[in-house]
């Protein structure tokens, strides 16, 4: 993932410190002791050839990415529906080789077509909604939280379009939607209507913690689930991507024990192998500051 990124030379000047939680996220969460929550952790694609050898066995073919790719991690950020909405035949397919793996329990997260994003801007996007929605109820219990990605044209000005966009959606279908303008941060008015909005529907916002754009980093939860995008700087900073992610260890634990549920979260940067890197980190830990028991994986050097 590209946007947002700051260049190298800025690296230097960014806070990349997490916000204070959001005046919603205090709401949802009420400092009550709760159980552990559900972690996810995975990529945005199942498969690329340099992980062979170093995520995947030696020799393994692209045929047999997702099965050796769901042997390692429990969810995918399902990126490929965003381009092509699948057929059912391949979410059959595709949850038969995920099921094979993790007691049944790995989660697809698909994302809405760019079809009704950005072409049609959620205005007159039924029948591709249709067709969507359709083609992704074929994971049956496989189906984890979908996300809607706008565009960074997509302003304050399309609120309506938003709301009637989202109520017109199932209500048992849960969504995680992430606006990219930095008018709905920027200006409070805009920022409370987003999130009230999101709280009515009972649906979420995605996190996205990209070092150039610290606005998207809003630390509000409208419901006791988050679903977080995470851009790496690259092997040359992994300490720093290794010390955020502890970072967001510390603030989900304080999130677990104020009543979170579940927790979404996927790695994204050019560096695919260095996806997949931080990603194991991440499970690791998360385990040891959650709780989690997610088997944790052990790469090859490379």
């Amino acid at each position: 993932m590209e946007f947002g990124k700051a260049k190298p030379e800025d690296i230097s000047s960014v806070n990349f410190e997490l916000p204070s939680d959001g005046a919603h996220t205090s709401a949802v969460l009420n400092k009550k002791k709760h159980g552990k929550a559900s972690v996810y952790v995975g990529c945005a694609k199942w498969g690329r050839p340099e992980w062979v050898g170093f995520l995947f066995p030696p020799k393994t073919k692209a045929a047999n990415f997702l099965n050796e790719y769901a042997r390692q991690f429990n969810s995918i950020e399902l990126n490929a529906a965003y381009y092509k909405i699948p057929s059912k035949e391949n979410v059959h397919k595709w949850t038969e080789q995920a099921a094979e793996h993790r007691d049944n329990h790995f989660l697809f997260c698909p994302k809405f077509p760019i079809s009704i994003s950005h072409y049609k801007k959620l205005k007159g996007a039924e029948e591709k909604t249709d067709e969507f929605l359709s083609s992704i109820m074929e994971f049956g219990d496989h189906l984890g939280p979908s996300f809607l990605q706008m565009s960074d044209r997509f302003s304050p000005a399309s609120m309506d379009s938003l709301s009637e966009y989202l109520r017109s959606l199932p209500k048992d279908l849960r969504v995680f939607t992430e606006l990219r303008n930095s008018e709905w941060y920027a200006d409070p008015s805009s920022r409370e209507d987003l999130f009230q909005l999101y709280a009515d529907l009972q649906q979420g916002a995605v996190i996205t913690d990209v070092s150039g754009r610290r606005d998207l980093l809003h630390m509000e939860l409208t419901i006791p689930e988050v679903f977080i995008r995470f851009n790496g700087l690259g092997a040359a900073l992994r300490d720093t991507d290794f010390d955020r992610i502890d970072a967001w260890a510390g603030r989900l634990k304080d999130w677990q024990d104020r009543g979170l549920k579940k927790v979404f979260f996927f790695m994204h940067q050019a560096d695919e192998k260095e996806s997949v890197r931080l990603a194991a980190y991440a499970i690791k830990s998360f385990n040891q500051t959650l709780g989690s028991q997610i088997p944790e994986i052990n790469l090859q050097p490379g």
